[in-house]
């Protein structure tokens, strides 16, 4: 079975439009989350929201590129090239090279209304526009950056609800643990905007501070009153370990177990017996005890119900004198797709730069998250082992276990 290490990251974040300003805002604590004036009046009952702009690829993407393109594949062509950039990955390498892409993504809302609200106004579904379908698939990203980087390995989107992202990585993994391919690019994305989260509003589970959208996300708090969505794109490179040595890579750290799992139950409540076994079996994997995990980054998203069970499953992994556990939601709201990557991500900035990431807005911990080793204050302490989280509707449960090297 081949190593497999990380080589190169890249993001685009409510908390920072790359690397080094998604580090400085984790280690400050720093929110991103806003009241969106837009959202406010469509009639959302919580216009609160982690924000990214959309970036302006004009000078790097000419408008046949772009013309396919939707929100959610701008963000991840820039935490792409990032993350190549990163690994030292250049454009001839993947022309050369069978390289893959596997990326998160469950949904694609505004391309859809778009289209749809122009064939319903002019009554000709030829003023779409050429690329309107290419926006409006939910592989959209997988396709459009496989064309524009020229992959030619595996290639196809994860659709996992919140923990599509995760599921990728830990996709590629697999398919690199086992010799099938040496390199791919994986992550997640999530596109932002008042149409893809309007049916959430409606069920009631969105965080109602508005007058300090700051503090609205607050997981494991004892007064924690619904989540607040966001989103951007994460992207990893993933890769066999030969093949990093051989071509002289950055390795970044090693990937040593994906758990995963399916709660079989209620399609939109959390139980607790499946991410305990997702984290298990992920732990078995590495070959590792319980006690060799310095860090959980909990998936833990501002509910009620969720938060509690997800404290519970962590304590029936790790019990007693447990390892570190914050939850980066706290700072960023939940990401949808993108989280699964992102998280890694933000993790792996930990583990460079010798820190652990606080649970910011964590006033009073509920009975459940009491029994945690919540980090509720920056921590600077180097650590070497973490485990990420990342649970979606339908009870699909993922967890990562990294290693630094």
């Amino acid at each position: 079975m081949e190593r497999v290490v990380i080589t190169g990251m890249g993001i685009y974040s409510c908390i920072g439009k790359n690397l080094d300003e998604v580090k400085t805002s984790l280690y400050n604590g720093k929110s991103g989350i806003v009241f969106d004036e837009d959202r406010k009046d469509f009639g959302y009952r919580s216009p609160l929201t982690g924000m990214v702009e959309t970036p302006d690829l004009t000078k790097q993407l000419s408008r046949r590129e772009r013309i396919s393109l939707g929100d959610e594949g701008a963000y991840a062509y820039v935490a792409t090239m990032e993350a190549l950039n990163n690994a030292k990955i250049s454009q001839e390498f993947l022309n050369e090279n069978e390289v893959g892409i596997l990326y998160g993504n469950d949904s694609t809302a505004k391309a859809v209304v778009d289209s749809v609200d122009k064939i319903r106004d002019k009554k000709d579904t030829t003023l779409v526009g050429s690329g309107a379908i290419f926006q409006a698939m939910n592989s959209t990203v997988t396709m459009n950056l496989s064309t524009l980087f020229k992959l030619k390995g595996i290639n196809f989107t994860i659709s996992a609800a919140c923990a599509s992202g995760s599921h990728a990585i830990g996709m590629a993994y697999q398919l690199i643990k086992s010799g099938l391919q040496d390199c791919i690019i994986c992550g997640g994305a999530q596109e932002i905007n008042k149409y893809v989260m309007g049916s959430f509003d409606g069920l009631g589970v969105f965080g109602m501070n508005l007058e300090n959208p700051e503090k609205a996300s607050r997981p494991f708090d004892k007064h924690r009153d619904g989540l607040v969505p966001s989103g951007g794109a994460a992207t990893l490179i993933v890769e066999s370990y030969d093949s990093a040595i051989k071509r002289g890579a950055p390795i970044l750290a090693e990937i040593l177990g994906y758990g995963f799992s399916s709660n079989g139950e209620h399609i939109s409540t959390p139980n607790v017996d499946g991410p305990s076994k997702a984290m298990f079996k992920a732990i078995a994997q590495a070959n590792l005890k319980p006690s060799d995990i310095d860090y959980v980054n909990a998936h833990a998203t501002s509910t009620p119900v969720g938060d509690a069970n997800e404290a519970k499953a962590i304590f029936q992994v790790f019990g007693e004198n447990g390892p570190y556990v914050s939850s980066t939601k706290s700072m960023t709201g939940h990401e949808c797709w993108m989280a699964g990557a992102s998280e890694v991500i933000y993790s792996m900035l930990m583990l460079q730069y010798g820190f652990i990431a606080p649970n910011i807005n964590l006033d009073e911990p509920d009975d459940d998250a009491k029994k945690l080793n919540l980090v509720r204050k920056t921590l600077d302490k180097k650590f070497d082992v973490f485990l990420s989280n990342s649970f979606g509707f339908g009870g699909t449960n993922s967890a990562l276990i990294i290693k630094k090297l």
